[in-house]
This record gives C-alpha cells, structure tokens and sequence, in this order.
C-alpha cells in the first residue's frame, strides 16, 4: 500500500507534491520521493524514511518545474531500502518517470517477457519498475518523435492487455505531461481535481481526495477503472477508457483500515462507512447479547474511533479514549517484522488506567490481522485493572493473503486462518470476540454508492477479483517472502553487528 500523487500547474508544484505526500504519509513510512520536469529536465530527490526527513531546502530548490509526481511507499516484509524509493525512471522513449500503489499477480511472466521479448532490463525486484518498462515499451511500439494523448492510451490499452493486479499510477513524460491510470478493476484508488488560479487551471492526482482538499483542488472524480487520463504540460486534460472489460470492485479493506476518514473513495465516503460499521456491530452485539454488560467502548486509535463511537451509540453504553496514541510511533501494522511490530505496541499505546479500573471494557478494533496488538492491548487492559474485555472488530476475521498491495501475503500469519472465532478468542486473550459479518461491512461501504456491485473482500472470502490467484501462486508467493524475511534479518543483524564494531572501535 502506498501513496501517489502527481500535479501539474502553472508554476513550480515542489511545494505542493510536498504537501500532498505529508496528508498521504498513513499510506506508507518506508520511504518517500519526488520528481519534477523542468524544460524537458527532470530533477529528483528519493529516500528512506518520512516527507519530513527525506526532503530538505536544498532539495526543494532544485526540484523545480511545473510538472511532478511523487510516491510515499509502504514496505512489504524483507523488501527496504533506498534502491525502491520511488518514482522510478528509464530514458527511453522520451524520458519516463513512474509512481506506483498496488501489486502485480503476473511480475515473474511480465519480468521475462521484457528480457527476451522487449529487450528491457529491470534493476530491481520491485513490480513498479516493471510496470513503468511495460508502459514504456508500449509507448515506443507507438513510433511517434512527439507523443500525442492518442498514443497515451494506445499504450495503457496495452498495459492492461498484459499486466494483472491491483495498481494505480501516475507517471511523468518529459516536456509533455503527467498521465495516470488505474487497473480494471479499480481496486486500488485514484483521484484527481482542479483548482483555478490568475494564472490558469491546475490538475492533481492523488490517493486520496483528502490530499487535494487541503491543496484547495476540487475533486471532479475517481479515475474509473481502466481509464486513463493524460494532462499536458499546458494544462490540457484529456481522457480515455482503455480496458475492454471495466469492473469497479474497490479494495473494501480501505475502508476498514488504510484511507483517512475524511477522503470520499469511489463516491463512498470512508467516515460515513466506518459509522456504519460500528452501527452494524452494535447490532450484531444486541442480537447475539441483547442483556450484555458493557460498561464502556474504547476504540484503538485511530482508525477504529468512528466505528467506536456508532457502536457506543447505538449500545447506549459510554464511548471513552482510554488509550493514548504516541503520535511519533508509525502504524505497527506496516512495521517490516514482527519482533519490531511487538516492541512497536507498548511504545505506540499508553493506558488511562482510569477509564478501565472496575470495568467491562469492550475494545474496538478496525481488524484482527496477526494478532500481536490487540494481544498486547488485552494484556495492557487487565493490567489496568479491566474486570472483563471484550473485543470487537469492524471487520470479518482476516483469513486469507492479500496480493493486490498489501503485506500480508502468507496465510500462516493470520490469527483467524484455520482457526475458528472462538480459537481466536483465547488466542488473543479476550473474554469475548465479535466480528463484523461479511455482509454487513459490504452494506456499509456499498450504502454509500448503489452503483458499485462488488469489493475486493479477498482477504475476508478469499475470492480474488482478477481470477489469476491460485494455490500455486499463494504458495509461490508465501516462498519468496520468507526468502525476503530472512533475507531482511541477515541485513538487519548485519547492520547491528557493524555498529558494535564502530562502538568498540570508538572505545
């Protein structure tokens, strides 16, 4: 999961990529980058770590041009490290830089092909990479010295016709502009607006419609699945459809747990959906225990405090913030490993312990994924002195691998896979645990836009919109993140043991 952005205006948009990437910092904490066009140059800045830490004023004052893009980037398990900063860039035809958010099923088949077939070469495993050379050689199979929107879209009909999986893209062609696009299915999200200036109007595309509010762009829309748009470097937009067979079925677990609660995705806005979560739980919690004894919903921040505060609501019990969040302390779900998510927790959550001392405390959670935090958070809780706790999740029980871009590919690390609600339970040590049912959360998402028909729920059902992942995939996937994993450790363990010896050289 990560998050993409591209603007083109009518003076340098440095400032404004900047802008853009902090509101979309939730959606990745790996690494972040930059690349402007500047008179058919183009200019970069990427690195490890947040906006704030990779871009400098030094930085800022070369990343000049009217035209960007830019890419925070969430780190799937083994795979960190500045050489996958994003965008990425190749030189031919004309000079293409690429952000991408998703995942590509079909990496190792298109990975060949471009070797043997397109004579292409990848630098690095990442599937971005290999996207961005797929659109290129698309684009040079059009022939043209200049590009022409025309020849745009010819070359996306192509990036669809060959690439499978989730993605969303924006990319940048020197001196000529900033396209982007969206996979078929419209599983990741993508948005893009405008805003009128003395000077002229100005595009951006992003992520997330929270990033161009506060950049003063009006949404016009969700990029729809399959098409793809094209801005000049003039500020001329222009639009396509460029699948032959389009089908909205958005990731739902963006509204469970990635987007900001005040970004509209696909027409749906996530906070309206997230109350309707907790109104369908609390439901739930009256059918199944209509003389419960709740005595207070404390949500797990953040993502979970609007479920939290319907579900109190509708229960008619007490809603408290009985855990406070270290604001400095990144989202342990997307922390690379499970050692540092584990470490992660205590650092991140800090009890009141007054608000759990005597109580039946219902904790309220978006999901249960691996189990590690709302074990830990349980544990806390009956420190504090909580007579019970229950635990409540916005969404169904997690079962199954994710590979349209988010890490959690290997079913073994998910609590509920091969366990029942009850096993769960006491593997987490709660007294009570209710899910979401698959349903309700389905309603919730879709009462806020009738048009679309179907979500992503693969990691709920295990049915996988694109129809290409089978259990030879998953197994091959699940292979190659542990080669990744123990890969990951050896650097890290490595990077330990150099810093021993700086610390005894220095002694």
């Amino acid at each position: 999961m990560c998050g993409i952005v591209g603007i083109v205006g009518k003076q340098d948009v440095n400032l404004g990529l900047y802008d853009a990437l902090t509101m979309l910092q939730h959606r990745g904490q790996d690494a972040a980058g930059i690349m402007t066009c500047n008179n058919g140059k183009f200019a970069q800045q990427k690195a490890v770590g947040l906006v704030k830490d990779v871009f400098r004023t030094r930085h800022m004052q070369r990343l000049v041009g009217n035209m960007g893009i830019g890419h925070v980037r969430y780190p799937t398990a083994g795979s960190t490290g500045p050489a996958l900063a994003q965008p990425f860039y190749v030189n031919s035809p004309y000079g293409i830089a690429l952000a991408h958010n998703g995942n590509l099923t079909n990496t190792r088949q298109l990975s060949e092909d471009l070797f043997r077939a397109d004579l292409r070469h990848v630098n690095t495993d990442s599937d971005s990479e290999v996207l961005l050379n797929v659109f290129a050689h698309e684009l040079q199979l059009q022939g043209k010295l200049k590009p022409e929107p025309e020849d745009i879209f010819k070359a996306v009909e192509g990036v669809h016709k060959r690439v499978r999986g989730g993605y969303a893209v924006v990319g940048m062609i020197a001196s000529y502009g900033v396209m982007a696009f969206r996979d078929p299915h419209g599983i990741r999200p993508l948005v893009f607006g405008y805003r009128d200036t003395d000077r002229g109007r100005e595009y951006m595309i992003a992520s997330e419609s929270v990033a161009l509010d506060v950049l003063g762009y009006k949404l016009m829309r969700d990029v729809a699945p399959g098409e793809a748009i094209f801005i000049t470097s003039d500020g001329d937009l222009h639009t396509r459809q460029c699948a032959e067979a389009p089908e909205c079925s958005p990731c739902i677990f963006e509204h469970v747990y990635f987007a900001r609660p005040d970004s509209i995705m696909d027409g749906v806005s996530v906070y309206k959906a997230r109350l309707r979560q907790g109104e369908k739980l609390a439901d739930k919690i009256l059918r199944e225990r209509p003389d419960h004894d709740i005595d207070v919903v404390i949500p797990i921040p953040d993502s979970s405090r609007v479920a939290g505060q319907a579900m109190a609501h509708v229960l008619g019990v007490k809603f408290r913030e009985g855990l406070v969040k270290n604001r400095y302390i990144g989202r342990t779900f997307i922390m690379p490993g499970q050692t540092l998510r584990r470490k992660s927790v205590r650092q991140k959550l800090n009890v009141i312990d007054l608000e759990f001392r005597d109580k039946n405390v219902m904790l309220v959670d978006d999901s249960i994924v691996r189990g590690t935090t709302c074990q830990q958070i349980i544990m806390m809780a009956r420190e504090a002195g909580a007579r019970k706790v229950y635990f409540a999740s916005a969404a169904p029980a997690v079962k199954y691998p994710n590979v349209y871009g988010i890490d959690m590919p290997s079913a073994a690390e998910l609590i509920a896979h091969g366990r029942t609600e009850q096993e769960v339970c006491e593997a987490i040590g709660a007294d009570w645990l209710v899910y979401q049912d698959l349903h309700d959360l389905v309603a919730a998402s879709g009462e806020g836009n009738s048009e679309i028909k179907k979500f992503d729920c693969a990691v709920f059902d295990g049915s996988y919109v694109t129809g290409d992942v089978d259990a030879a995939y998953l197994d091959d996937l699940e292979t190659a993140r542990g080669e990744r994993v123990k890969a990951g450790r050896e650097r890290l363990l490595a990077q330990s043991d150099n810093a021993m010896v700086g610390i005894n050289n220095d002694d």
